[in-house]
């Protein structure tokens, strides 16, 4: 054995983790999957689609982070809305440094000036991304490098486009060599602590929440209900069949008819996107069964947010 070598993982090796912070749509969750190599965490065009706090692990050769992804920051309308944001302020608790997205083709805010103060109370390391660099002009990039160092004292500034794969490898050696010298903190292998049952629902609600517009997109959760693997038939060479089923919920009767869709097309549709991405994830064909049910105001309703695993 390699005298660098202590069980299995070099002497100089380094894990931590990173809190990555930003407003709503600022690029964080697609800046988690393409740190970790592939999809962990739903993606949409609307803001405020992330409502769990996700934890993906970048696994490098001589180290490991572990990226706690987070609800973006924002000004509360509704019960829900506070408990996201209790949530990306706990996140900030046992952490080793906090990760600021800043997307490039947005103007700093007072947003992005709040989010910071919180960060800067919980004095921890701070690094910033520019995300999203392919939408601008390199002059543009320059301009915006320079708006952010004077924020702030920033550890490091890296611009990046997660969606291009432009410097992502350079962030995660950068946020790596910043870590502390440690065993690996989770398996070598592993991408994610999320249980399947949670990553089935956000793959449900990412392909509910597609095409659809204003208030609806903060109206849909999804709770996957059981999931029952059938009996396998004598000499089958593949796992046998497993049916999944789930409730999608909306607040109003109208939404219900937005999801379903005419002739049950629209629901139809969310079932084969969604089903797609879980049998990426868990490797085996599904079958998945799902229906759509009215929780009356649900993100206003303490028992309801309960009951919805908020």
């Amino acid at each position: 054995m390699n005298e660098a070598m202590i069980h299995d993982w070099p002497e100089d090796y380094r894990a931590g983790f990173i809190s990555i912070v930003g407003r709503p749509n600022a690029g964080k969750s697609t800046l988690t999957n393409a740190l970790v190599g592939t999809k962990i965490v739903i993606t949409a065009n609307q803001p405020e689609t992330t409502r769990r706090v996700v934890r993906g692990i970048v696994q490098r050769p001589h180290g490991q982070l572990i990226l706690v992804d987070t609800p973006g920051l924002h000004r509360p309308r509704t019960l829900l809305g506070e408990r996201l944001n209790d949530l990306v302020r706990d996140s900030l608790d046992g952490v080793d440094a906090a990760l600021m997205c800043f997307p490039a083709d947005e103007k700093i805010g007072p947003g992005d000036r709040y989010l910071l103060r919180e960060l800067t109370k919980a004095k921890l390391p701070i690094f910033a991304v520019v995300t999203k660099i392919d939408k601008i002009s390199r002059e543009d990039l320059a301009n915006k490098l320079i708006d952010i160092s004077q924020l702030h004292e920033f550890v490091e500034i890296i611009p990046v486009s997660a969606v291009a794969g432009e410097q992502v490898d350079l962030l995660s050696d950068v946020l790596l060599s910043h870590m502390p010298m440690s065993a690996p903190l989770y398996p070598q292998d592993a991408v994610t602590d999320e249980s399947d049952e949670a990553m089935i629902a956000e793959f449900i609600r990412e392909a509910a929440l597609a095409d659809v517009r204003e208030e609806l997109p903060h109206s849909i959760a999804v709770v996957v209900e059981e999931m029952i693997e059938r009996e396998a038939k004598p000499g089958a060479k593949k796992p046998p069949l497993l049916d999944v089923h789930a409730h999608i919920f909306v607040e109003r009767p109208s939404q219900k008819g937005i999801i379903i869709g005419r002739g049950g097309q629209r629901l139809r549709t969310v079932g084969q996107e969604a089903r797609a991405n879980i049998e990426r994830l868990l490797g085996r064909r599904i079958y998945l069964d799902l229906h759509v049910k009215v929780a009356k105001d649900w993100q206003r309703d303490p028992k309801a947010l309960g009951r919805l695993g908020f």
